[in-house]
Protein backbone atom coordinates (compact mmCIF):
# COMPACT_ATOMS: atom_id res chain seq x y z
CA UNK A 1 0.00 0.00 0.00
CA UNK A 2 1.53 3.05 -1.15
CA UNK A 3 1.77 6.40 0.94
CA UNK A 4 -0.32 9.43 0.19
CA UNK A 5 1.97 12.39 -0.39
CA UNK A 6 1.63 15.28 1.49
CA UNK A 7 0.96 18.41 -0.42
CA UNK A 8 4.19 20.82 0.46
CA UNK A 9 3.26 23.53 2.63
CA UNK A 10 5.67 26.18 3.89
CA UNK A 11 5.57 28.02 6.63
CA UNK A 12 7.52 31.37 7.46
CA UNK A 13 7.44 34.76 9.98
CA UNK A 14 8.01 38.33 9.00
CA UNK A 15 8.51 41.24 11.59
CA UNK A 16 8.34 44.60 11.58
CA UNK A 17 8.11 46.43 15.06
CA UNK A 18 5.53 44.79 17.02
CA UNK A 19 3.63 43.51 14.06
CA UNK A 20 4.20 39.85 13.31
CA UNK A 21 2.97 37.83 10.54
CA UNK A 22 2.86 33.72 9.85
CA UNK A 23 2.85 32.73 6.24
CA UNK A 24 1.91 29.73 4.75
CA UNK A 25 2.46 28.78 1.34
CA UNK A 26 0.84 25.98 -0.31
CA UNK A 27 0.36 24.83 -4.32
CA UNK A 28 -2.52 26.55 -5.35
CA UNK A 29 -3.97 29.29 -7.80
CA UNK A 30 -2.66 32.37 -6.58
CA UNK A 31 -4.74 33.19 -3.80
CA UNK A 32 -4.06 35.68 -1.35
CA UNK A 33 -5.82 36.15 2.67
CA UNK A 34 -4.70 38.03 4.92
CA UNK A 35 -6.53 36.91 8.36
CA UNK A 36 -9.01 35.25 6.61
CA UNK A 37 -9.73 38.61 4.14
CA UNK A 38 -9.18 38.34 0.46
CA UNK A 39 -6.21 40.62 -0.27
CA UNK A 40 -7.85 42.15 -2.99
CA UNK A 41 -10.23 43.91 -0.94
CA UNK A 42 -7.84 44.64 1.72
CA UNK A 43 -8.50 48.29 2.99
CA UNK A 44 -6.26 50.49 3.08
CA UNK A 45 -4.83 50.92 -0.33
CA UNK A 46 -1.43 51.31 0.85
CA UNK A 47 -1.22 48.73 2.50
CA UNK A 48 -2.38 46.75 0.49
CA UNK A 49 0.04 47.63 -2.69
CA UNK A 50 2.67 47.42 -0.06
CA UNK A 51 1.76 43.66 0.40
CA UNK A 52 1.77 42.69 -3.07
CA UNK A 53 5.44 44.07 -4.18
CA UNK A 54 7.10 40.56 -3.69
CA UNK A 55 4.48 39.08 -5.77
CA UNK A 56 4.63 41.75 -8.25
CA UNK A 57 8.44 40.95 -8.63
CA UNK A 58 8.14 37.06 -8.41
CA UNK A 59 5.78 37.62 -11.33
CA UNK A 60 4.42 34.09 -12.52
CA UNK A 61 5.84 31.91 -9.56
CA UNK A 62 3.43 34.06 -7.51
CA UNK A 63 0.38 32.11 -9.30
CA UNK A 64 1.02 29.37 -8.70
CA UNK A 65 0.86 29.57 -4.41
CA UNK A 66 -2.01 30.08 -2.47
CA UNK A 67 -0.47 32.51 1.09
CA UNK A 68 -2.63 32.09 4.09
CA UNK A 69 -0.76 35.15 6.07
CA UNK A 70 -2.48 35.71 10.12
CA UNK A 71 -0.88 39.08 11.28
CA UNK A 72 -1.03 40.82 14.38
CA UNK A 73 0.17 43.22 16.90
CA UNK A 74 1.18 46.89 15.46
CA UNK A 75 -0.53 49.08 13.36
CA UNK A 76 -1.57 48.53 9.77
CA UNK A 77 1.53 49.73 7.73
CA UNK A 78 3.79 47.76 10.36
CA UNK A 79 1.69 44.49 9.98
CA UNK A 80 1.97 45.72 6.02
CA UNK A 81 5.61 45.40 6.12
CA UNK A 82 5.36 42.34 8.31
CA UNK A 83 3.19 40.23 5.43
CA UNK A 84 5.58 41.45 2.50
CA UNK A 85 8.58 40.43 4.05
CA UNK A 86 6.85 36.68 5.26
CA UNK A 87 5.54 36.63 1.79
CA UNK A 88 9.01 36.63 0.00
CA UNK A 89 10.53 34.35 2.13
CA UNK A 90 7.95 31.80 1.71
CA UNK A 91 7.81 32.06 -2.06
CA UNK A 92 11.81 31.88 -2.30
CA UNK A 93 11.46 28.99 0.34
CA UNK A 94 8.25 27.12 -1.92
CA UNK A 95 10.55 27.23 -5.13
CA UNK A 96 14.23 27.54 -3.64
CA UNK A 97 15.19 29.68 -6.26
CA UNK A 98 18.40 31.55 -4.99
CA UNK A 99 17.55 34.06 -7.99
CA UNK A 100 14.67 35.37 -6.59
CA UNK A 101 15.97 35.73 -3.49
CA UNK A 102 19.31 38.05 -5.03
CA UNK A 103 15.94 39.85 -6.73
CA UNK A 104 14.09 40.52 -3.50
CA UNK A 105 17.23 41.83 -1.85
CA UNK A 106 18.17 43.67 -4.54
CA UNK A 107 14.90 45.42 -4.69
CA UNK A 108 14.70 46.01 -0.94
CA UNK A 109 16.69 44.14 1.58
CA UNK A 110 13.64 44.19 4.18
CA UNK A 111 12.06 41.71 1.90
CA UNK A 112 14.06 38.90 3.16
CA UNK A 113 15.33 40.69 6.88
CA UNK A 114 13.30 41.31 9.69
CA UNK A 115 13.01 45.11 10.88
CA UNK A 116 14.92 44.33 14.28
CA UNK A 117 14.57 48.23 15.41
CA UNK A 118 12.45 48.85 18.10
CA UNK A 119 11.64 51.51 20.91
CA UNK A 120 14.32 53.69 22.81
CA UNK A 121 13.49 52.61 26.45
CA UNK A 122 12.60 55.92 28.83
CA UNK A 123 15.30 57.46 30.79
CA UNK A 124 14.65 59.08 34.23
CA UNK A 125 14.05 63.01 34.79
CA UNK A 126 12.02 62.98 31.02
CA UNK A 127 9.08 62.28 29.53
CA UNK A 128 10.35 59.88 26.88
CA UNK A 129 13.56 58.48 25.73
CA UNK A 130 14.87 61.79 24.98
CA UNK A 131 13.16 64.14 26.16
CA UNK A 132 13.84 65.74 29.60
CA UNK A 133 12.41 68.41 31.59
CA UNK A 134 13.29 71.87 31.28
CA UNK A 135 15.70 73.55 33.55
CA UNK A 136 15.10 77.29 35.05
CA UNK A 137 18.24 78.59 36.91
CA UNK A 138 17.10 82.43 37.32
Amino acid sequence: MAKAKTPKVVNTSGKRKTAIARAAVKKGKGRVRVNSIPLEILTPELARLKIMEPMLIAGKKSEVVDIEINVQGGGFMGQAEACRTSIAKGLVEFHEDEELESIFRQYDRSLMVNDARRKLPKKPLGRGARKKRQKSYR
